[in-house]
């Protein structure tokens, strides 16, 4: 039995970055070869010497909704918060609220000087809810107005840039939190990486708040994954199908590019296709790889499904000693802080 437990590891709070540094290629960068369990200090700027002409990097191009709302019940005047996590269909999200005992079905919320309401449709087993927007006018418009960037929990420092929880080349707006790998990238960087003759492809994966959800369970076995949308389209299929081809690398950013590859992979044994859908994936030790040749991640939560995940690529061994490293070294930890490079 794989063990929760297993994936611990003792963490300082001063090492989890609050804030984004200066410049995001400047981060530092852990370089682990997954085989050897070996590792070396670099800064994620020295990424192209990691990168050959002809390899494909895949990058997870969705924006973050300003998806944290504050608004008011209609009958009592009680202050709600909610967080739409998945669009349904229409005006119909999946949210979380706060305080979700006080908003049954039927309770109707409104936010900003009454051009925004929702009512509660339904409540769901995990805690969530589904609700439906009334409004004059475009959603995403009033939305950017009315909501604020949802920073994950262990973040308690204010953002003075929104811009920063964003990857530079965040397009399709969808996700509850960001696709964080990516914030190390820098324009001036992709342009060198193409000039170097590296692939630069997109695909969209809509990030969930189920990435921050802890693994209750003792045996890993037994978590259920939240599903997220993702999207491969025809022409990011045919690019990395001609990297294959051609013996280059597919070398993933972040989790959530390597969730959708894989997703891709296991559906179609171990071919690449356009596709689009929900994925629930989950990648944990003992899970045979199909696409994905070397992957860029952040360093993540103990007990995370995203150490699993790394862990079932590098030994849950090398990643631990790894990490035992970046702690003794002082690296900074999760959404603002370093990278590492799994060779």
């Amino acid at each position: 039995m794989l063990s929760t437990e297993d994936f611990d590891y003792n963490l300082p709070e001063e090492l989890i970055a609050q804030t984004p540094i200066k410049d995001r290629d400047h981060s530092r960068m852990l370089v682990l070869d997954h085989e050897t369990g070996e590792y070396e200090d670099h800064h994620f700027y020295e990424i192209l010497d990691y990168l050959n002409p002809g390899d494909a990097v895949v990058m997870n191009n969705s924006k973050v909704l300003p998806a944290r709302l504050y608004g008011t019940k209609v009958d009592t005047n009680a202050h709600m918060e909610v967080l739409l996590l998945n669009n349904i269909e229409g005006d119909k999200w999946e949210v979380l609220m706060k305080p979700a005992r006080k908003a049954p079905v039927g309770t109707v919320v409104t936010f900003g000087d009454g051009q925004l309401k929702a009512e509660v449709l339904e409540e769901l087993e995990h805690g969530g809810k589904i609700i439906e927007f009334k409004y004059d006018g475009i959603f995403m418009e009033i939305l950017e107005q009315l909501g604020e960037m949802p920073l994950p929990p262990y973040i308690k420092e204010r953002l003075d840039d929104p811009d920063r929880y964003q990857t530079v080349y965040a397009k399709e707006i969808g996700s509850a939190a960001a696709p964080t790998a990516g914030f190390h990238w820098t324009k001036d960087l992709l342009k060198k990486a193409e000039e170097k003759g590296v692939k630069l492809v997109y695909l969209t994966l809509h990030v969930g708040l189920g990435t921050f959800r802890p693994v209750s369970e003792s045996d890993v076995s037994k978590h259920v994954m939240h599903s997220e949308f993702y999207r491969l389209d025809e022409e990011s299929a045919k690019t990395l199908n001609e990297v294959r081809a051609n013996g280059g690398k597919i070398i993933a950013t972040g989790t959530t590019s390597i969730r959708t590859l894989e997703t891709i992979g296991s559906k179609f044994n171990g071919e690449i296709k356009a596709d689009n859908g929900w994925t629930d994936i989950f990648i944990k030790p003992g899970y045979e790889w199909k696409v994905v040749d070397h992957f860029i991640t952040n360093f993540h939560l103990p007990k995370s499904t995203l150490v699993m995940l790394v862990a079932s690529f590098t030994g849950r061994e090398n990643i631990l000693n790894a990490y035992q490293h970046a702690i003794e070294e002082k690296y900074r930890f999760f959404s603002f802080g370093d990278a590492m490079f799994i060779k």
